[in-house]
């Protein structure tokens, strides 16, 4: 293997994608229980944890620090061996700045190796689907730094568009005003979301119920898309599965031989994006 590949549990990734990807435990607090969340969507117990999000159970979620990165990279490195980091947008949480701090430190003790973190600029499959780009470049034996950059370089394609069921939980966390929500919850406008160029989520259209919102999303694939006969897509949804097979439905009256992949979304954007979460990754054009 030409370099290690390491991402963690935010790249949303099911257990057959995860060849030659490291993932890095991660925790959260459950109602104050602490959980360990190693990153394998496959064994992640998705209707518990909707359900009680929808009780009105409390997630709380932290960054993963430099000291993590450290006890991880740390080994590979003084063995002779490269690493890539795979990293949740930096405009959305702290664990990039860690991860590049710890880069850092062994990049200067260790000159003759590399560490490379990547700045996703998004979260779930955002940085799933590079996490997979660069385990596929690893195999081939490409070289660490050329990687990099190839990697760096798909950031700017890598479409991420979503919609929520219940905007509170964006409320909770700051991304929108309790008014809006509350506007937004009696008129049931369902606002579609998406990682700018600068990794913060930000609402690009509106949708007067749930069912055009999931048209819109399909609407966003149309507008943004390669032109690709065969190409790599990915749902994730917050236990809502139904919704997800629509969205796949859509996606395939465009492109009939897509590869599609539906996951449940992960527990720590999750957390803030709430039930009904439904996402939509790719490659495009442009974000």
């Amino acid at each position: 293997m030409a370099f290690y590949v390491f991402a963690d549990g935010t790249a949303n990734l099911p257990g057959s994608l995860l060849d030659g990807i490291t993932l890095l435990p991660s925790e959260y607090l459950m109602d104050g229980e602490p959980r360990v969340y190693t990153g394998d969507i496959d064994h992640f117990d998705v209707k518990t944890y909707y359900d009680g999000l929808r009780s009105g159970v409390i997630v709380k979620t932290s960054l993963l620090n430099t000291g993590l990165f450290l006890t991880h990279f740390t080994p590979l490195i003084q063995n002779g061996g490269d690493v890539i980091y795979i990293a949740m947008s930096s405009g959305i949480s702290g664990t990039y700045n860690a991860a590049r701090l710890a880069a850092e430190q062994l990049n200067q003790e260790y000159p003759d190796r590399f560490v490379h973190i990547v700045d996703s600029q998004g979260c779930g499959f955002g940085n799933g689907m590079l996490a997979i780009k660069a385990a596929q470049l690893s195999k081939e034996g490409t070289e660490v730094h050329e990687a990099a950059r190839i990697l760096d370089e798909m950031v700017p394609h890598c479409c991420q568009y979503f919609t929520v069921d219940d905007l509170n939980f964006l409320k909770k966390t700051g991304r929108v005003s309790g008014a809006t929500a509350a506007i937004a919850t009696t008129l049931n406008i369902k606002p579609i979301l998406y990682g700018d160029k600068t990794g913060h989520i930000v609402s690009c259209a509106i949708a007067h119920g749930r069912k055009r919102s999931i048209k819109m999303l399909a609407g966003k694939y149309h507008e943004k898309r390669l032109d690709l006969e065969e190409p790599d897509v990915y749902i994730s949804n917050g236990d809502c599965e139904e919704d997800a097979e629509m969205l796949k439905e859509l996606i395939l009256e465009e492109t009939p031989k897509a590869k599609i992949t539906i996951c449940p979304h992960e527990p720590f954007s999750g957390a803030h994006v709430g039930p009904g979460m439904l996402g939509l990754f790719f490659l495009g054009k442009e974000r």
